[in-house]
């Protein structure tokens, strides 16, 4: 199935060249010339997003605050704005790439692929491992189910995403601060003090019913992390 890519910029010539572009390297590709119509386009579900930031209207940066919740497509940003402040803004609001005009097109068709490479590897990486096990635990991750010897564990939705977040990724430390920004988000006002209540939370829960493993260990003065499966099965 042909990948598709939206192009959203008022400027003709700059579409035109950009869609010559990805249609000759077998991309399927669809164009709006303004933030409105990219959000009518939205249910042909684009496997990418090339975004213009200077738009009449909506501009490239609301629009992508507006739609990152709905599409988890990569967004590039391709922009005159030139500034280090832009490049940041456009990325700290979900943007995945920021691009400069005048651009290569080389350099576009190559930042294009990797992030739909990076987007493929994600998705088959997410359907092999839609369940993961540790010891006598089962994360089933597209049903957000925790198993522990066959019995559920009843676990908030936050507490689940930070059970996610750390066992996709054995031994990783992960810091409070980390661990919040990750699961409440950068703009989150909470206090990252919620991070040890969750997780003293969810080791009370699995404690529960398996005494004997310690799935989440602290790191004094760092932050937490998942046990490796070797040390969830004995062989510290």
């Amino acid at each position: 199935m042909q990948e598709k890519i939206m192009i959203v910029d008022d400027e003709a010539d700059i579409v035109s060249l950009i869609e010559q572009a990805m249609t000759a390297e077998g991309y399927e590709v669809i164009t709006a010339s303004d933030g409105a119509s990219a959000l009518n386009m939205l249910s042909r579900s684009p496997d990418l997003i090339i975004l213009d930031v200077m738009m009449p209207g909506i501009n490239g940066f609301e629009l992508c605050q507006m739609i990152r919740d709905e599409v988890s497509c990569p967004i590039l940003f391709v922009s005159a704005r030139q500034t280090e402040a832009d490049r940041i803004q456009g990325l700290s609001i979900g943007g995945d790439d920021y691009i400069t005009k005048p651009f290569s097109l080389r350099e576009l068709k190559a930042r294009v692929g990797a992030h739909l490479r990076g987007s493929r590897r994600k998705i088959e990486g997410a359907a092999v491992r839609s369940l993961l096990r540790y010891g006598l635990l089962r994360i089933d991750l597209k049903g957000r189910e925790v198993l522990l010897q066959h019995a559920a564990v009843p676990l908030t939705a936050k507490e689940f995403d930070i059970v996610e977040l750390l066992a996709l990724h054995p031994g990783q430390v992960f810091s409070k601060e980390q661990i919040y920004d990750r699961i409440w988000g950068l703009e989150a006002s909470g206090d990252i003090s919620t991070v040890t209540e969750h997780i003293k939370k969810i080791r009370a829960k699995l404690v529960h019913v398996d005494p004997v493993n310690s799935y989440i260990a602290t790191v004094w003065g760092v932050g937490y992390k998942w046990e490796r499966s070797d040390v969830l099965n004995g062989s510290r």
